[in-house]
């Protein structure tokens, strides 16, 4: 084997490694930390009621309904692809189906939403934020649990617009690595 191969082949096999070391890296510079700031503001002052949102599950299959949020609060209530609803607060969600009558009670300690559900949310101690990026007019934030970073990854995608953010998208990747993503109309 020559040199060249096994330099190639040992990069390949450590970049998982090295990625996932960059995922969970704890953001901790002067500009970051006034990001993650002002994205704590925001979930202290939200009051989403009945917004549209859309939602595409792992399969790629997408449906849609009317949300209502605010600190300690989520009601999703899905009229397509039909009328499903999940409700949670800070600890537990219950997500309920008509189509088959069936009703979940889910805890949230562990999972990527009960980050979202504290009152006031927190962006430190239990959620660490793993990664903060800005452009011109967009600003997006990626949180995991600081204990267990691999239970999944939320990214909130927010509009900045004259200095007030507007959260637009939200991506949750669980623990399987199965991406969920809900857009905010």
């Amino acid at each position: 084997m020559s040199k060249g191969v096994f330099s190639r082949r040992s990069l390949f096999a450590l970049a998982p490694l090295v990625l996932a070391a960059c995922a969970t890296q704890q953001v901790g510079s002067g500009p970051q930390n006034a990001t993650v700031s002002r994205v704590e503001a925001y979930f202290r002052t939200v009051n989403l009621q009945d917004a549209p949102f859309t939602q595409i599950w792992p399969n790629g299959a997408s449906g849609g309904g009317l949300i209502t949020y605010r600190p300690g609060y989520l009601d999703m209530r899905f009229t397509t692809p039909h009328e499903m609803e999940l409700k949670a607060s800070e600890r537990s969600a219950v997500f309920t189906d008509a189509a088959n009558g069936s009703v979940t009670h889910i805890g949230l300690g562990h999972s990527a939403l009960g980050m979202l559900l504290g009152n006031p949310v927190r962006l430190s101690g239990p959620v660490m934020v793993s990664d903060v990026q800005q452009q011109r007019g967009l600003v997006q934030i990626s949180l995991t649990r600081a204990d267990n970073p691999s239970q999944g990854l939320v990214t909130l995608r927010f509009r900045d617009e004259q200095g007030a953010l507007s959260l637009y998208d939200v991506r949750i990747l669980d623990a399987q690595r199965k991406l969920t993503q809900i857009r905010l109309d």
